[in-house]
Parts: structure tokens; C-alpha cells; sequence
């Protein structure tokens, strides 16, 4: 049984990025990519992953930049391109030719935007409520409640343990879920003084539209969505799936935008069922 206590991990030199990861297993390697929320790190969204996940691959969680102990840029150019170009340098800094991928929210849209632009390095591909098309939504009042929520966490006062409980409630279908402590460990990671000047003071960084991009995408791709999500519309999965050249979604009812979370042990069948099919 993995502690629940955050291990040390390890630095890898990614370009001239130093990123954090944290690192289980053997056989395959198997990377994880946090979302884009205050607090986000590769531990805190796939902690209670790791045990299924370990068990079959090398799996590695990894703190995306400006995020957990990895380094901190100002990113100016499309973010998933800046994102998708760390974690090749990130894969050749660790010899890993080849991965799967599993990415939640922007994560998944960074490595939507990887298996586009270095198809080579993508295996096959998980995504996580990522909304990589800036379409409105039909289901949804646009912005997205959560999406809001995160925007405004660093503004005004900046950040606050009030904010953070609506941010984190707003992820998620069971509201029980959001402990005091679970609120308090990501309060305590987003409120680092690095942090509050760099996102208080830029913009988290202009994002694609990757619409005209997805029908390039080689890649076997699983879209997983939760059907109360609250910071990534529905619909727009629906409409990735139609737009991927070789996908299949899985829709969890009861499910915000957690779905790793709320219904881990049904997600890790899923996912270890997705990628060792065919013998993958």
C-alpha cells in the first residue's frame, strides 16, 4: 500500500526546465500529467492511481512547469506547445523513447498536443475532461463554473483557503470528497510566494484551439469524462470524439471533473484494460 505522505522524488534537466517527477514501477513507461488548478502536482491528482497503475508499468508523475518543484517560467506562447515540447525534453532527458500517456484536463491537452507534434512519442493516450476545442457548449453555461473559479484564485486578495474550497468543490460531483486537509495541502502548494507573483502578475499563457489539429492525431486516444463536469463541457468531448481519427469514450455518470478520483478503482480497470488490449 503506497504512503500517503508525498515521497521525495527525483529532478530531471528537460531542456532548460527542471522538472519533478516522482517515479513507481517497472516494465513500459506509463507518464501522468496533472491539471492546471491552483495546487495541482503529478502526486496530488494521481496518488491514488499509482498502486493499480505500478503494478503493470513504469509509471511516472510528473509536476508540470510553473507547478509543484519543477521551475516556475512565464509562459508566452501557445501553453500546450510549451507544455507538449517539456515533456519530449523531459522523455529524451530519461532515455524513454515511447510512452503512454495519461493526462487530466490540461494535462490531456498536453499530451493531445504531443502525440501531434512528435507522434513517435506517443503510444497511446488518456485524456481527462481536456477540452482542447475552444467550441461553446450546448450543456453548460460558458465560462465553465470551474474554470471561473480558477481563473479568480489568484486575483483580488489572491489566494485564499475560502477560494480553494470553491475551486476544488467545483471539480468534483461529491462534495464530501473536499476534505479540510485535502484544501489546506493544496492551499499550502498554491500560495507559495513564486506562485502568487508569477500567476497574480501574467496570464497563465495563450492556449490553441486544436480543432484542426485533432484529425492528426495517429494516436489510440480513451476520452474519459465525468457527466456533471464542471470545468470541461460534455459536449465538447463528444465532439473530440468525432473528431480523433481512432477514439472511444467512456462517460462516468455521477462524475465531475475527477473522474481518475471519484471512481478510481472503475477508471484504473479501464485504462489498464485500454492500454494492455492487443498487447499494447
Amino acid at each position: 500500500m503506497l504512503a500517503s505522505k508525498e515521497p521525495e522524488g527525483e529532478f530531471a534537466q528537460a531542456g532548460n526546465l527542471k522538472i519533478h517527477y516522482h517515479e513507481f514501477g517497472s516494465g513500459y513507461p506509463l507518464i501522468c500529467i496533472h491539471g492546471a488548478g491552483p495546487g495541482a502536482t503529478g502526486w496530488s491528482n494521481f496518488k491514488g492511481n499509482v498502486e493499480d497503475l505500478a503494478r503493470h508499468f513504469h509509471t511516472l508523475l510528473i509536476d508540470m512547469p510553473q507547478y509543484g518543484r519543477s521551475d516556475k517560467p512565464v509562459i508566452k506562447v501557445s501553453r500546450q506547445s510549451y507544455l507538449a515540447n517539456s515533456i519530449r525534453d523531459f522523455m529524451d532527458s530519461l532515455g524513454i523513447k515511447k510512452a503512454h500517456i495519461i493526462g487530466n484536463s490540461m494535462g490531456g491537452q498536453a499530451g493531445l498536443k504531443l502525440a501531434i507534434d512528435y507522434p513517435e512519442k506517443v503510444d497511446r493516450l488518456v485524456v481527462i475532461g481536456s477540452g482542447a476545442i475552444k467550441a461553446g457548449s450546448i450543456f453548460q453555461p460558458m465560462p465553465l463554473e470551474a474554470i471561473r473559479n480558477i481563473g479568480n484564485y489568484y486575483k483580488g486578495e489572491g489566494p485564499t483557503l475560502a477560494k480553494m474550497r470553491e475551486v476544488l468543490e467545483s471539480l468534483v460531483y461529491d462534495r464530501t470528497r473536499i476534505t479540510d486537509d485535502l484544501v489546506q495541502e493544496r492551499f499550502a502548494a498554491s500560495n507559495h510566494p513564486e506562485l502568487v507573483e508569477l500567476f497574480g502578475r501574467q496570464p497563465a499563457g495563450p492556449q490553441d484551439d486544436l480543432y484542426t489539429e485533432l484529425p492528426n492525431l495517429k494516436a489510440k486516444t480513451l476520452i474519459v469524462w465525468g457527466q456533471d463536469d464542471r470545468a470541461g463541457a460534455l459536449d465538447v468531448g463528444l465532439l473530440m470524439l468525432r473528431r480523433l481519427p481512432d477514439a472511444r469514450m467512456h462517460i462516468f455518470s455521477k462524475c465531475g471533473h475527477w473522474a481518475h478520483v471519484e471512481h478510481r478503482a472503475e477508471f484504473d480497470r479501464l485504462v489498464l484494460q485500454f492500454f494492455i488490449a492487443d498487447g499494447a
